[in-house]
């Protein structure tokens, strides 16, 4: 390398590092449970700390620590916490890396480069998402028999809390700037499985999209559910002070808002039905 540039050089001694690299890089055996897994993304991070045997997991997304996010938060604060950089990533010796088909293409494309296996998650959509994924995870884990278990008590709790009452107040889904969800949602499917109808439905919006304030407050639903509130201030959130929209927001005090708990598509979305049906309760107690 004498006589080149200090860039040169660097160049050089990177390119023979990643090339050694690359050589020496190992994928999981066909068929045997990986023994190193780490999580790039918030919603495998909870689903891997569900069903990952015991010292499996070894890393997850910093946003799993984060209880605004994550339903587990608590739970997440034990295992290291990464920021989805490839190079931290390799350095923890994985032979299986989670990710969502959302998570950055270049970290999930230089990690495939490095022989490192890689099984992307799509979001969930829907309530039956969440089957679907507890199994997906339990078969790229090793762990069926867990997973299968978890699914059956999903099942169980969410048969009972399944409601189709004779009277479905009408609810709306109102968070920052407007935003709300139709019913081709997880979060649509949450609050149709608590028994309620949901205006997006009456406002054209299927999915996602944004909802004039002006047309919430003609369609007067029956509660109005918010999203948690972030510390400090933002412009995005001052929507939801708008004097127009406190006579909504006072019919049901304590109505809940949508949390961690909405976030993921994991068995957590049942406490969400949970706090809804109480509210639908509440409603009907009061009328």
């Amino acid at each position: 390398m004498v006589g080149q540039s200090p860039f040169r050089r660097v160049r050089a001694v990177l390119r023979a590092v990643f090339c050694a690299v690359l050589g020496a890089a190992t994928v999981t055996a066909a068929g045997a449970a990986p023994e190193r897994v780490v999580s790039l993304n918030l919603c495998t991070d909870q689903l891997a700390m569900l069903l990952a045997a015991p010292g499996q997991l070894v890393s997850v997304s910093f946003l799993a620590q984060d209880p605004m996010n994550s339903a587990m938060a608590d739970a997440a604060r034990a295992f290291p916490a990464n920021r989805g950089q490839a190079e931290e990533v390799f350095l923890m010796k994985p032979d299986l890396v989670l990710a969502g088909t959302y998570t950055s293409r270049a970290a999930v494309s230089m990690l495939r480069r490095l022989g490192i296996e890689v099984v992307e998650f799509p979001p969930e959509r829907s309530l039956d998402d969440v089957r679907r994924h507890l199994r997906l995870m339990g078969q790229v884990l090793g762990q069926q028999a867990r997973a299968e278990a978890m699914i059956a008590d999903y099942d169980t709790r969410l048969a009972a809390l399944r409601a189709d009452p004779a009277h479905r107040p009408r609810a709306a889904l109102y968070s920052a700037n407007g935003y709300t969800t139709g019913g081709n949602t997880l979060s649509g499917e949450i609050l149709a499985a608590a028994g309620f109808d949901n205006i997006a439905a009456e406002a054209g919006v299927p999915a996602g999209g944004a909802l004039p304030l002006e047309v919430l407050v003609m369609l007067r639903p029956d509660l109005v559910i918010t999203g948690a509130r972030y510390p400090g201030a933002s412009r995005s959130e001052a929507l939801l002070d708008h004097p127009a929209l406190a006579p909504l927001l006072a019919a049901v005090p304590d109505a809940p808002a949508t949390n961690a708990d909405w976030v993921c598509g994991t068995p957590y979305v049942l406490r969400a039905i949970e706090g809804l049906v109480a509210a639908r309760k509440a409603l009907e107690d009061g009328r």
